[in-house]
């Protein structure tokens, strides 16, 4: 049988680019004249699209219906509510959504009202994952966030009343924060009582503002202890509110609270990734489209907008499915390990990396302090088969 199959939509619209961030988002500005082109504006980016979907449906036919939805960025919520449900009818109209589907988008607080929020539930959303990223002022302005703290809690209770699902981003390691600080962003984050919580270590990527002033001495730069600390201090508090850890970053209150969509990538199932930048998976076959909004729009116009495609060999294959694997809760069969691969599973269970129970029951799963060296595990797992 295929895999389930999802659809991801990029939206690269951003009011303001935040320092730390290297993502494919661009704001008015910097898009300057060629805002103004068919799909790189908002006006007219859902038109382009629509249009993307049309080319994926003449590729992969329209005989599978789509499981998950997932629209990211950027601030997708600087389209109009209408625009994003215009998109979710268009992927209705050509595949159809399970009876059960996950359709999701990503909101800054300040980026969503009751009114746009209700459009959205009416028009089929089902989850929206609100970028709190921290509940400190002084952590909110040196990660460049212009959002009020106090409206996290307004644009979640809105999606609630709209009987949306609701995750709440988190950032820690921020140059500065404290672990007070960020005891204070997981309890403030825990009290309002999402569904779903995301905490991710603060990665200072070249070619960013943030880097740029780490340079110059003006911001220090987070070290390895200061965000272990941090992701075991969040894993205690919301192990102990009741939020179960699914995947190395992701904590849900029940198995059905997880997202599903991001499930996919991890499991290495089908989708299609719609918009400037955005990733492509189907039958094994990889492809990027074209970064920037101008370019995309016009390639995809001409017939296909993708950049760079690749077949991943089996071996490949065989290390992708260790490296995303070992991520997830339930961890991995040693089965699908080479012979190199399980006998290294004894060291790494002896190390305190791995769980015995679990690899006694022929699964490779991390501990707390296995998570946070699961690039070591991975190494010890795929590079062992070299050896």
């Amino acid at each position: 049988m295929r895999p389930p199959f999802g659809i991801y939509l990029h939206v690269p619209f951003c009011t303001v680019r935040c320092g730390y961030c290297d993502f494919n988002t661009y704001t008015a500005t910097e898009l300057g004249p060629v805002g103004g082109a068919k799909g790189a504006s908002v006006a007219t980016f859902v038109d382009a699209a629509i249009g993307e979907l049309d080319l994926a449906a003449r590729s992969v036919g329209t005989d599978r219906p789509v499981s998950t939805v997932f629209v990211g960025g950027g601030t997708p919520t600087l389209l109009p509510p209408q625009d994003l449900v215009r998109f979710l009818d268009a992927v209705r109209e050509r595949w159809g959504l399970d009876d059960d589907a996950e359709v999701t988008t990503e909101a800054n607080p300040d980026s969503v009202t009751e009114e746009s929020l209700r459009v959205l539930a009416d028009g089929g959303f089902s989850r929206v994952s609100i970028g709190m990223q921290s509940a400190v002022p002084q952590v909110l302005a040196t990660l460049d966030r212009t959002h009020d703290p106090a409206n996290v809690a307004r644009a979640l209770a809105a999606a609630r009343a709209a009987g949306l699902a609701v995750s709440l981003d988190l950032i820690y390691g921020t140059p500065g924060e404290t672990l007070d600080q960020w005891r204070t962003s997981l309890e403030t984050a825990v009290a309002l009582e999402p569904d779903h919580l995301s905490a991710y270590a603060l990665t200072v990527e070249d070619g960013t503002k943030m880097a740029a002033r780490v340079r110059r001495g003006e911001l220090p730069m987070p070290t390895g202890d200061d965000e272990a600390d941090k992701y075991e201090l969040a894993d205690e508090l919301l192990a102990a509110a009741g939020y179960g850890w699914y995947e190395i970053s992701n904590w849900a209150r029940t198995p059905a609270d997880r997202c599903r969509h991001n499930e996919a990538y991890w499991r290495s199932h089908d989708w299609w990734g719609v918009g400037p930048g955005a990733h492509s998976h189907v039958d094994g076959e990889r492809w990027w489209n074209l970064k920037h909004p101008a370019t995309w729009a016009k390639a995809l116009a001409e017939g296909d907008p993708a950049a760079e495609r690749e077949v991943l060999t089996a071996e490949q294959r065989a290390d992708e499915d260790v490296l995303l694997g070992v991520r997830l809760v339930d961890g991995l069969p040693t089965d699908r390990l080479t012979p190199q691969g399980r006998r290294a599973v004894a060291g790494l269970v002896a190390d305190g990396l791995v769980e015995g129970r679990a690899a006694i029951g022929g699964r490779v799963v991390l501990t707390r302090r296995g998570r946070l060296l699961a690039d070591t595990v991975v190494h010890h797992l795929v590079g062992s088969a070299g050896a």
